[in-house]
């Protein structure tokens, strides 16, 4: 049975009397542009620029579509669609064939979380998160002094854990596939024994981690151009990548199912690289290996209902709770990216992140508090230190207080058939390219995802999360995730399904995300298009792509205490389906990558 979570009057007093002392958006002239579904402010100084990374549109299909980080993927995605199979089918598909052309995120040696909406609205999520290792210990990263062994966590045989993908997979295709598992592998099978045509983005990152895979692999040649490990060759746009192992692996996959990964040859495989390096995993830790069926988190957003992803991911209360401390605040009215919406924005992000370090990790193993953190009563509690007048100081917040309780790179794809039904999955090796680690013989990266344990209580990890009790290391337990995949109903049907990469910025780039459709009128390919901020309360900045804000949101938020970064790099890499009200799907996908959409 999935619980409802219904609509309340969240801090409705509260800040209705914020609204009536501020003066949101004090610039004088504010030019408006009219949308499809809406209107939006976007700039005070210049109304020739646009707050958008670029000018890309949606791309338009009535009968399926699909949203990837790569085009060859999402090209696999359409096939599986137009030859009859269904959301579920292509999404399997789609995960496979990324791990052959987008190596970086894209994998079978990591893990991640599926949303699944079936066309009569049911919904379904999968945990196939990886797991500690069964020899795991809550201090292996310590030196004798308890301080952090730098590193050791991120790259190398020790940082990896145990792979869930495959599994995931396995167990989606099982319950809810419709063509053969035979057919939905052989996609993949044939990029990896064929080879295909690297892109500017793909040749970039191979040649990036050279020196890692020379480092961590030694005497391999796995993603190398030369079959000489030494070599000095550089991989450019339009060489092909032919990858013969893992093309074995897969084979041995769609052959065997599930015990063609965790039994037998590649299990093997992957012990044996384990015992080279110094790493964990063992043969048992694969075979006793499983994803877990979860109950939806269900939220009410006004006439939307958010169906997101529970713990271990923090992804879908954190959502939720974002959304509900922003509702009662007339975001659009404000406008877009002005001084009080980004204001009320970063505010609720810095409680939500301090709640996540506090509260949020395995529910097998700790009790997670997911209803009470969501709750009307206690949002209301997080928000009474708020004042337009100046920012809050993070070292004064900490979790909050719930009676009875004991105390960048990832890849996402959105998938939406014929009928209606939806997925949204976001799978991950943590890292890019993960623990750098590829496996011998079977010609896969393995993830680096013992990172996003608590090492350490209040040390953060590589992405700058501050983890605590709750998400401390333990044998065969889940680490916590950032990953958001989501999707949302209007009024009972089937409306958008969204998720992005990003480590600890998938959380807010999704919400904001949402908020551009929903509350500023955009497309949703402009709300993917549209430049994007962070703020998650350690440490106490919010970076913004540059544009994102007008000098005058800048100087504003400055003006009320606020530390503000411009960033050098991008936000979010967005894959996102918005079914328009014609009944066609819109598909729309990152400008900021090699990110494509695919729709018939």
């Amino acid at each position: 049975m999935i619980k409802r979570i219904l609509p309340h009057a969240l801090l409705l007093a509260v800040s209705l009397a914020a609204c009536k002392t501020q003066s949101p958006g004090t610039t004088a002239s504010t030019t408006r542009i009219q949308e499809s579904q809406g209107v939006y402010q976007y700039r005070d100084e210049d109304p020739t620029v646009k707050p958008f990374y670029s000018d890309r549109q949606g791309v338009i299909g009535r009968n399926g579509m699909v949203a990837s980080a790569h085009p060859e993927a999402s090209a696999v995605g359409l096939a599986i669609l137009q030859a009859g199979g269904n959301a579920v089918d292509a999404a399997v598909a789609v995960q496979f064939a990324l791990a052959v052309v987008y190596p970086g995120a894209g994998n079978i040696g990591g893990g991640g979380f599926m949303v699944y909406r079936d066309r009569d609205g049911k919904a379904y999520t999968l945990d196939y998160r990886e797991k500690a290792p069964g020899q795991a210990t809550q201090n292996m990263y310590l030196d004798s002094l308890g301080n952090v062994r730098a590193g050791l966590s991120i790259s190398g045989h020790l940082a990896s854990g145990v792979p869930g993908s495959v599994d995931g997979m396995v167990e989606a295709h099982k319950r809810f596939g419709k063509l053969s598992w035979t057919q939905v592998l052989q996609p993949a099978i044939d990029l990896a024994a064929r080879g295909f045509a690297l892109t500017e983005r793909d040749a970039l990152g191979l040649n990036r981690i050279k020196n890692d895979l020379n480092r961590i692999n030694p005497g391999k040649t796995y993603f190398l151009k030369s079959t000489v490990p030494t070599d000095t060759l550089t991989w450019h746009k339009g060489d092909r990548l032919v990858q013969a192992d893992l093309a074995q692996t897969l084979q041995r996959i769609q052959a065997q199912g599930r015990a063609g990964f965790y039994e037998g040859e590649t299990a093997r495989l992957v012990a044996e690289e384990m015992q080279r390096g110094g790493g964990l995993i063992t043969e048992a830790d694969l075979r006793n290996y499983h994803s877990v069926w979860r109950e939806p988190i269900r939220a009410a957003y006004k006439q939307y209902t958010v169906i997101t992803m529970p713990p271990t991911s923090s992804g879908g209360v954190a959502l939720v709770q974002l959304m509900r401390f922003t509702e009662p605040f007339p975001l659009r009215r404000w406008g877009w990216n002005r001084d009080s919406t980004v204001q009320v924005m970063i505010e609720a992000e810095r409680r939500v992140y301090a709640d996540r370090a506090k509260f949020l990790g395995d529910p097998d193993f700790i009790k997670v508090p997911t209803q009470q953190l969501m709750s009307p009563d206690y949002l209301r509690s997080r928000w009474t230190d708020f004042s337009f007048a100046k920012a809050t100081d993070s070292k004064a917040v900490r979790g909050g207080t719930i009676p009875g309780y004991e105390s960048l790179e990832t890849t996402h794809f959105s998938v939406v058939d014929k009928d209606g039904s939806a997925v949204s999955i976001t799978t991950t090796l943590n890292g890019g390219y993960g623990s750098r680690v590829v496996v011998g013989g079977a010609g896969f990266f393995l993830n680096n995802e013992m990172d996003d344990f608590s090492v350490k209580p209040g040390v953060p990890n590589m992405f700058g999360l501050i983890g605590n009790q709750a998400n401390a290391i333990a044998p065969n337990k889940r680490m916590l995730s950032s990953m958001t995949p989501t999707i949302l109903e209007k009024d009972g049907k089937l409306f958008m399904v969204v998720g992005t990469p990003g480590g600890s910025t998938i959380i807010t780039s999704v919400y904001q995300t949402i908020l551009n459709v929903i509350e500023h009128g955009m497309t949703m390919q402009q709300a993917v298009n549209a430049l994007k901020f962070h703020h998650q309360w350690l440490p106490d900045k919010t970076t913004f792509e540059n544009g994102a804000f007008p000098d005058a949101t800048v100087q504003s938020l400055q003006n009320r205490g606020y530390v503000l970064e411009r960033m050098t790099n991008t936000l979010g890499r967005m894959d996102c389906v918005l079914i328009r009200p014609d009944g066609s799907y819109e598909g729309a996908s990152d400008p900021r990558a090699d990110n494509t959409a695919r729709g018939y």
